[in-house]
């Protein structure tokens, strides 16, 4: 059985190379000093500037008519108000719950709870959010993961890493799962600015040639962070796999050397496609979702532009009115609040490889995006019932969705195979 040779290889391995965590850096990470606006409450709209002419945005509105799936669609699955997930090799899934547990679910259906992951400062958006694993985790076994972590002040977004061990039990039926333990499990990287609102980010990709970890951080519904040189919040940001910022990031005078681009509301989801390009989707105000193809040094806006408005109905100048600032390549308003975002290369739909899928959770569905170099279209929007809060590619090749378990979704997990 698959689970049975990984956990052997598991209990096997020595101490990991590159990505094995290390408890004096891990206890310690840099973060930037707490602001004095930290804590005070989030503010209702975001600053306008009244000498911003707004100049309506047109180019890359992608709203489509929702379709129904043309995909055979099984249940295999289902879980407490889940976050993400992610595919080890052989098959088996990483799920996390955001309550604050993180599940194993084996290539034979059998789910196991997953015992060490540090507390979670649960509640609205915060809790236990992405994982993925390192690399390199054939050999090292290392799994990265994101988390609301209570702090003075209030909480904020933390990355942490450690060693996944799985231990093969005797059971009188089966299937029967696994124990799994994260070993040396350690906070790498904080965002600081500790305080209240929503809004984490957390969203985890890897660069192309394994050596860098890119994070979404949001910023926390507080609005002007994400302009602030000086913090981590509303910024994506390059890491070395122990959570340093990385060599050859576009820092300027005054800007803190972690941040890789700015400007940006709540990432959710972050992608590498063929060729390099990293492509990041971001779930803006009242309309204004965005697709942007991420660069280096690059400013996209927030919340000084925006092709949505604030939620009390104050309109946000839209991106044309600083075309100084990076505009996204696609946008959607009305929201479809999207909540994650892969790219899919496998056979089991050649028509879609090279494509992106959206979860999309206030327009319930599933967003199918093609790329072309640098250019994105809208293609698909497909109606799924429910608030779709995150969606991979398994081995095989088949679609994989993990439903929100909120507002009349049920945290089904969903396979998606072609229609017989």
């Amino acid at each position: 059985m698959k689970t049975v040779a990984f956990a052997a290889a598991v209990l096997l391995a020595g101490p990991a190379c590159s990505a094995q965590p290390q408890a004096d850096r891990a206890m310690t990470p840099d973060v930037p000093p707490q602001p004095a606006s930290a804590t005070q409450p989030v503010p209702a709209n975001a600053p306008l500037d009244p000498a911003i002419r707004n100049v309506p945005a047109a180019a890359g509105h992608a709203n489509r008519h929702q379709s129904a799936p043309p995909f055979a669609i099984a249940p295999i699955g289902q879980f407490d108000a889940p976050f993400a997930m992610a595919f080890l090799p052989g098959g088996d899934l990483l799920v996390t719950e955001k309550v604050g547990r993180m599940k194993l679910r084996t290539a034979d259906g059998s789910v196991a709870e997953v015992a060490g992951v540090p507390a979670v400062a649960a509640g609205g958006q915060g809790g236990l959010l992405d994982v993925a694993p390192a690399p390199d985790f054939a050999r090292s076994h290392v799994v990265y993961w994101t988390f609301a972590e209570a702090g003075q002040g209030g909480s904020a977004l933390a990355l942490a890493r450690g060693t996944l061990t799985l231990r093969q039990v005797q059971c009188v039926s089966a299937p029967c799962p696994p124990q799994a333990a994260l070993s040396q499990a350690a906070v790498i990287w904080r965002s600081g600015s500790n305080g209240p609102g929503g809004q984490f980010g957390a969203s985890i990709a890897f660069s192309p040639d394994g050596r860098f970890l890119f994070l979404g951080s949001g910023e926390r519904q507080r609005f002007t962070p994400a302009q602030d040189p000086q913090q981590l919040l509303g910024k994506i940001v390059r890491l070395t796999l122990d959570g340093r910022p990385a060599p050859g990031n576009p820092a300027e005078p005054g800007q803190l050397s972690d941040i890789w681009s700015s400007g940006h509301r709540n990432p959710y989801g972050l992608v590498f496609a063929p060729g390099g390009r990293l492509w990041e989707v971001e779930m803006g105000p009242k309309g204004g979702d965005e697709i942007n193809l991420i660069e280096p040094g690059r400013n996209y806006g927030w919340p000084i532009v925006s092709n949505g408005d604030n939620y009390s109905g104050q309109p946000i100048p839209d991106h044309p009115s600083r075309p100084d600032l990076a505009a996204p390549t696609l946008w959607w308003n009305p929201s479809i609040s999207p909540s994650s975002m892969m790219l899919y290369t496998g056979a089991m739909f050649p028509q879609y490889r090279g494509s992106l899928f959206v979860g999309a959770m206030s327009t319930a569905g599933l967003i199918r995006v093609t790329l072309n170099g640098a250019k994105a279209s809208p293609a698909e929007f497909w109606d799924f019932g429910a608030r779709i809060r995150d969606v991979a590619q398994a081995p095989d090749g088949a679609i994989w969705l993990l439903e929100d378990g909120a507002r009349g979704s049920n945290g089904r997990l969903l396979r998606l195979t072609p229609k017989p």
